[in-house]
């Protein structure tokens, strides 16, 4: 039997520590399909497709040992579509946790079938957002550290080639 996880979240933009997560849950699991929220309530800063491509272009595992996937329904109903046996989360913090586990027990209740795997980051990653990068790409910063250069370069592109507001 294939161990089949699903590891969802918006990734807007993609990070190291994103990658470091999926690295460490391979060696857990068979295959990993990056789940991508759409989110239109948060206000990605990348388009859902925008966002896939980037994930595609920065993923070092060859399908189907890892494949990217966008979804914009409820997560349960995508991981049991993709016939996956789990979900993927990181937690950085106990901030982290809290939430986590919330929406474990709420995606638990709503399909006990599937079950919720907590992985820590590397300690190099422990404090990356997706948040934090978006306001250092803003104001122009290094990134090199955070993100793939593919994602430093979407990141410029976005924020010194739109008119400003």
């Amino acid at each position: 039997m294939i161990r089949r996880a699903v590891y969802p979240g918006t990734f807007d933009p993609v990070t190291n520590g994103h990658l470091d997560m999926l690295h460490r849950g391979l060696v857990l699991f068979d295959e990993i399909i990056i789940g991508v929220a759409d989110s239109p309530r948060k206000s990605p800063l990348f388009s859902l497709e925008e966002r896939i491509d980037l994930l595609r272009s920065v993923i070092p595992y060859p399908p189907p040992q890892v494949s990217v996937k966008g979804f914009n329904n409820l997560l349960v109903h995508f991981v049991r579509d993709e016939k996956a046996l789990c979900i993927l989360r990181g937690v950085r913090a106990v901030s982290d946790f809290d939430y986590e586990l919330r929406m474990a027990l709420i995606n638990q209740n709503l399909d006990r079938t599937i079950e919720t795997v907590f992985l820590m980051p590397s300690e190099n990653y422990m404090f990356i957002t997706s948040t934090m990068i978006r306001e250092i790409a803003e104001l122009n910063g290094d990134l090199s550290l955070f993100v793939p250069a593919q994602v430093e370069q979407a990141l410029k592109t976005k924020y010194f080639r739109r008119p400003k507001e």
